[in-house]
């Protein structure tokens, strides 16, 4: 019996999420419309649905992820959920490898993932390039296999009073399949129109009845995936002129495609398993994944006539390729029983996140072609995450009659997060003719700025649910946390919803909440070659990221990171037509104070104060992570869903959802001894990439049809317009509409063939304007388009289950 966020939801401020066991152990489990309604047998508040929560709630089941043959997990859920953001990025270092997502356009963090009702560890890469989400550290879900998924429940609302620190923006809850027999076989393989990003995947999921008394389901996937290319020719100058003046004559025969702009290539495996077995008198429960992940991407090409390359190893310059190992591992364990009218769940947890950077094809310039290697072991990062929670439910004889359930835990959680550092060769600068120092493409983690560094947190939390009446019910939830390095706070929340008839109703709620300075803020620090736009130009430039317990930090008073907190609001309508016709709308607000930003970069040159900072560095200069804005998160959302019955031409299910989301910046605060640096520190590119580096809009239309052994899907999402800041100012990215359509033959209940088009008429994002194409090499977006520019993929697909 799985703990569903859709369970939770209910009434807004639900039921503990550990605690709705109880209820759950006579759980009758349906799929309607590839949405799973669930019976709570046992409480007056049975026949749960997404439609009758007091809070938005979107489920979708694996078939739906599966429909269109999207093989990321991340990206499926993109184009299911709408205010669900998953944009492309290239060129932008380890965030090729771990690309970040977001809820209702807020940051990357803001978003709690949970499994099985259990918290996941975030990724240890933090975000430094200029993605989305800047600055952030956020869960991997492609280290997730959709092969291993039953469901994913999304609440998009505010629930930091239910589960902690994070769900600022909402709640991802994925639920493990947990089937005690049968199974399925997966092979899919495809490519783009253009020819490239050739991949295959083949996955798998099987059951075991233990005995009778629970199940284990193990999930396995491998993912092989090509890279795609769409760089531009590069016109440059690629050698030094000859000693007469005239070109060198290899201009004419160099490959000028030199860039990689496109999908990093990449192997991917995972495991998963999830088990319960009925032990005693109560029920034994646990699950575990494992990932790993090897990827290729590339940097800036290096040129011959640069004094970063050595033509001796190199006579034509070379790529640098970022190949990180990226491995997630995570497991947790617990226990369901009564004790007279409570019911307790024990658990505890780990998850591990590591990314260690491999840097292939590469050099430190500063050793001498004699010395340098031409492969580096980076350096590496750590995160870490032990949970443990008890939790304990009950019902009590409320007013009319009805019962209202009280729940109350306790949780504790222990952070830590490492850098360490890599090869000496990969950042030592052995100054060769006073040639750059480092591995090119990425500079290793020097011994300074290795971090071995940990915190805990301890929370408490009471709730209450009630449905006072056949047509009102209620919810109210607080929870105090109080954490090893900033101190505590406490967050709250009420909702309500109010049938006025049997198919219209109101629901809303209120909340407070906040999110922990994450550990990846707090220690991360490194000195590296950054290529920094001045004045429109790319210039390489010792770029220091100094923690807030960094020397430099202290001298410039940064202070120590404290939580962002938040305060929301939601109210929406609810319609159930008799003919089986739903529709949602649900308007929020969402204010965040003291949001934390990565900094831009600051220089001597801008303050003598910063000058002082950094004498001691290597650091030509500086940026931090530090509370610093105020944010006000307008939305709307909507959902509807319908059913046709075609008589013998089949069933059609059609579904649509819709999204707008506006974040406005409110006020900019700074520590005193960088007044006046606004501009520098969070510049108008970073109040862009806050405000307007996704889109305001999005939608989808998907439409289902069966008939006989056929089944046919498809799906057209739209995307609209964003921004994106360039050294010569912003520019505008229309939007874009994306069809997606499959269609399937079932030759038995067993086997069945898929063939199916991705954007399936080719479309690509605007490019660039001439002056932004860096010499014509970057023709579309590298960081923000909601849909990539890989063009259209097709693809089939064989299942076969049992």
């Amino acid at each position: 019996m799985r703990i569903t966020l859709l369970a939770a939801a209910i009434g807004s401020s639900l039921v503990a999420p550990n605690l709705v066991f109880a209820q759950q152990q006579n759980t009758q489990q349906q799929a309607t419309n590839n949405v799973e309604t669930i019976q709570v047998v046992g409480s007056r508040l049975s026949l749960r649905t997404e439609t009758d929560s007091a809070t938005p709630v979107d489920i979708i089941s694996a078939e739906t992820l599966a429909a269109t043959g999207i093989t990321e997990t991340a990206k499926a859920l993109q184009y299911a959920v709408p205010s669900f953001n998953f944009p492309s990025s290239s060129v932008t270092d380890g965030t090729d490898a771990v690309r970040p997502a977001s809820l209702r356009g807020l940051s990357p963090d803001h978003t709690l993932v949970l499994i099985n009702g259990k918290r996941r560890h975030s990724s240890a890469l933090v975000h430094l390039s200029g993605t989305t989400g800047r600055g952030s550290s956020n869960v991997d879900l492609n280290a997730i296999p959709i092969a291993a998924i039953k469901r994913i429940e999304v609440l998009r609302d505010g629930a930091a009073a239910l589960y902690g620190s994070d769900a600022i923006a909402g709640v991802i809850n994925i639920v493990l399949k947990d089937n005690a027999s049968g199974g399925d076989l997966n092979v899919q393989a495809g490519q783009t129109y253009y020819g490239d990003g050739e991949q295959y995947k083949l996955s798998g999921s099987t059951g075991f009845d233990l005995a009778g008394q629970g199940a284990l389901t193990l999930s396995a996937e491998y993912h092989h995936k090509n890279r795609t290319n769409r760089a531009g020719y590069d016109t440059r100058q690629q050698y030094p002129l000859l000693e007469n003046g005239d070109p060198d004559p290899r201009e004419q025969t160099f490959n000028r495609k030199s860039f990689h702009v496109g999908d990093a290539a990449y192997e991917n495996a995972a495991l998963f398993g999830n088990l319960n077995y009925q032990l005693g008198d109560g029920e034994l429960y646990a699950f575990a994944g494992y990932s790993d992940r090897t990827s290729k991407s590339g940097a800036f090409y290096r040129r011959a006539i640069q004094s970063n390359t050595l033509t001796e190893i190199y006579p034509d310059g070379f790529l640098p390729i970022l190949a990180p190992d990226v491995n997630d591992q995570s497991a947790y364990v617990g226990y369901k029983w009564a004790i007279g009218e409570w019911n307790i769940d024990a658990s505890a947890g780990y998850g591990k996140s590591e990314f260690q950077y491999n840097v292939e094809n590469s050099l430190n310039a500063s050793l001498g072609p004699d010395l340098t290697p031409t492969e580096f072991d980076a350096g590496t990062l750590k995160n870490e995450e032990t949970n443990a929670t008890i939790d304990a439910q009950r019902f009590i004889p409320f007013i009319n009659n009805s019962d209202l359930s009280l729940a109350m835990g306790i949780s504790y959680r222990r952070n830590s997060y490492a850098v360490e550092a890599g090869d000496e060769a990969s950042y030592i600068n052995g100054s060769y003719q006073d040639r750059p120092a480092g591995s090119q493409g990425f500079t290793g983690f020097s011994p300074d700025s290795e971090v071995d560094e940990s915190r805990h947190n301890t929370g408490v939390y009471v709730e209450l649910e009630n449905q006072l009446t056949l047509d009102f019910k209620w919810g109210a939830a607080v929870r105090y946390e109080d954490y090893s390095d900033f101190g505590n706070n406490t967050s709250w929340k009420l909702s309500g919803r109010y049938d006025l008839t049997d198919q219209f109703a109101i629901r809303g709620a209120v909340n407070t909440g906040f999110r922990a300075p994450s550990v990846q803020q707090l220690y991360f620090t490194n000195i590296s070659t950054l290529f920094v736009d001045r004045n429109g130009e790319l210039v390489p430039e010792q770029s220091g990221t100094f923690n807030n317990i960094s020397d430099v930090a202290q001298a410039l008073q940064i202070g120590r990171l404290q939580p962002e907190e938040s305060t929301s609001a939601s109210l929406g309508v609810v319609w159930q037509g008799d003919n089986g016709f739903t529709l949602t709308v649900d308007a929020y607000q969402i204010k965040i104070d003291d949001r934390i930003i990565l900094s831009g970069d600051v220089s001597p040159e801008d303050s003598q104060a910063v000058a002082d900072a950094l004498a001691g560095t290597s650091a030509e200069n500086a940026r931090f992570f530090v509370n610093a804005v105020d944010t006000t998160t307008q939305g709307v959302d909507v959902v509807a869903a319908q059913t046709f019955d075609l008589g013998r031409y089949g069933d059609l299910k059609a579904q649509f959802a819709y999204g707008y989301n506006d974040t406005e910046i409110d006020a900019i605060n700074l520590p005193p001894l960088l007044d006046g640096l606004e501009a520098q520190l969070f510049d108008e590119q970073e109040q862009l990439r806050m405000t307007d580096y996704v889109p305001k809009n999005s939608g989808s239309l998907g439409f289902t049809h069966r008939v006989g052994a056929w089944e046919s899907h498809l799906q057209l999402s739209y995307f609209g317009d964003y921004k994106i800041y360039y050294g010569s100012g912003i520019e505008t990215y229309g939007a874009e509409l994306i069809t997606d359509v499959a269609v399937s033959y079932h030759f038995s209940d067993q086997l069945s063939l898929k063939i199916g088009a991705q954007n399936l008429f080719d479309e690509y994002p605007d490019k660039r304007s001439e002056g932004n194409r860096f010499n014509g090499i970057f023709q579309y977006p590298l960081t923000n388009s909601p849909t990539g520019f890989n063009g259209g993929y097709y693809f089939t697909e064989l299942s076969y289950s049992f």
